[in-house]
């Protein structure tokens, strides 16, 4: 069965919760690890559950629901993808994180709907809207994840020889990447 037409608009605050929509479920092999703007490959079970539904914690929806609205009360856009009224893809960007610098904060694709180019199309409007707010650079804390990584490569993203100190000290394990708009 061929996948139905993907519709994209702007997410208010109210509609945050629906992130609770999407499985974020994904079997994981391997996963990058950064060091001095390099990437090294680790191999091993990486696989991540879908959120808790029912928990507090980070990967809980509650947890999710609270850093995307930080990132709303921060400036922040979100963008979200429908196939009819569900929510398959959500995506943050902050357009200032820092004069000229825009984060891409936030995204995912739910798992049976992933390599259908809805990440790829969230990326592209989020960057062209951080472009039009005055950034010249988009910044991204990226699961390390080798698919989400690569993703981001294929995108023109690199990792970043000095990543910015606040987001390193939030997301350690990260590979954060950046690219010029």
């Amino acid at each position: 069965m061929a996948p139905s037409e993907v519709s994209y608009r702007r997410l208010d605050a109210r509609e945050l919760g629906r992130v609770a929509e999407i499985d974020r479920s994904e079997g994981i092999d391997a996963i990058y690890v950064q060091r001095e703007g390099e990437l090294d490959v680790v191999d091993g079970d990486f696989s991540s559950p879908p959120w808790d539904p029912r928990g507090d914690g980070e990967h809980s929806v509650a947890g999710v629901r609270r850093a995307l609205e930080a990132w709303s009360s921060a400036g922040g856009v979100a963008l979200g993808a429908f196939d009819g009224e569900r929510l398959v893809g959500l995506a943050v960007v902050v357009p200032r994180l820092r004069p000229g610098v825009a984060q891409l904060a936030f995204l995912y694709v739910t798992a049976d709907r992933r390599s259908h180019g809805i990440g790829l199309r969230l990326v592209s409007e989020l960057e062209s809207f951080a472009t039009n707010e005055g950034a010249s650079k988009m910044v991204v804390s990226a699961t390390p994840s080798r698919n989400t990584v690569d993703f981001y490569r294929g995108r023109g993203y690199v990792p970043a020889a000095e990543p910015l100190p606040e987001l390193l000290e939030l997301e350690p394990e990260d590979v954060h990447m950046e690219k010029t708009l």
